[in-house]
């Protein structure tokens, strides 16, 4: 004899509540594998922005490097002059919840920046960059590519651009209207004026005015 479950009664509800949660089941199921195969789609898109980007920084500098040789007719000075100061120019800021990416002492530098706009390249891209002079007497600027989030994937390696050749070292300074010129920032904000004094190695006759220029002071 086959037993017919009353609608209503505790039988009939047991078995509802089982395929509720039988059908739940799949559907939670189906939803993660969903969400795993969205993040490694996500990774995937993210690591080839992330290339790409690198890519469009190195040509943009090089570009910049290039253009402003050929304009300067040879004038090293103004070619360096010009890449610093558009460098200190577009750094970022911060704003009101966040200090300046901004550290400093008397020899180097690390900052956010715009990549300079060369040849038509796309202005606006942010790179985080290093000033400094390395072993072989080069002012190089290690930069990468700028996301502004924290990332999902390891950044990429940072890449060298040679400034100038034959470099000593550089001395920086840091105007703060208090206290003047100082050898190393502390502060939350940019300082208002930074200042580039090159000094070049033993026997090179090369002799250059201070490079000084103005960060911007307010947010972008």
């Amino acid at each position: 004899m086959t037993f017919n479950a009353r609608p209503g009664s505790p039988v009939r509800r047991t078995r509802t509540a089982r395929r509720s949660a039988a059908c739940a089941a799949a559907v939670i199921q189906r939803q993660r594998g969903f969400t795993l195969l969205e993040l490694l789609v996500t990774l995937v898109v993210l690591g080839l922005l992330v290339v790409g980007l690198a890519q469009g920084l190195r040509v943009g500098l090089l570009a910049w490097r290039t253009e402003g040789q050929l304009a300067g007719a040879g004038d090293e000075f103004a070619v360096v002059d010009g890449t610093l100061r558009h460098l200190i120019q577009g750094m970022d800021p911060g704003d009101e919840l966040e200090s300046a990416p901004f550290t400093a002492d008397t020899t180097d530098m690390d900052f956010i920046t715009v990549l300079p706009d060369a040849v038509g390249f796309a202005p606006g891209r942010e790179m985080q960059a290093r000033l400094q002079v390395d072993a072989a007497h080069r002012l190089v600027l290690v930069w990468r590519p700028w996301l502004g989030a924290e990332r999902l994937t390891a950044p990429p390696p940072p890449t060298e651009t040679v400034l100038l050749d034959g470099v000593a070292r550089i001395e920086l300074a840091f105007w703060h209207p208090p206290a003047g010129w100082l050898g190393a920032w502390q502060f939350p904000d940019l300082p208002a004026l930074i200042r580039i004094r090159v000094h070049f190695v033993a026997g090179n006759r090369r002799r250059w005015p201070d490079i000084i220029a103005a960060p911007a002071l307010a947010a972008r």
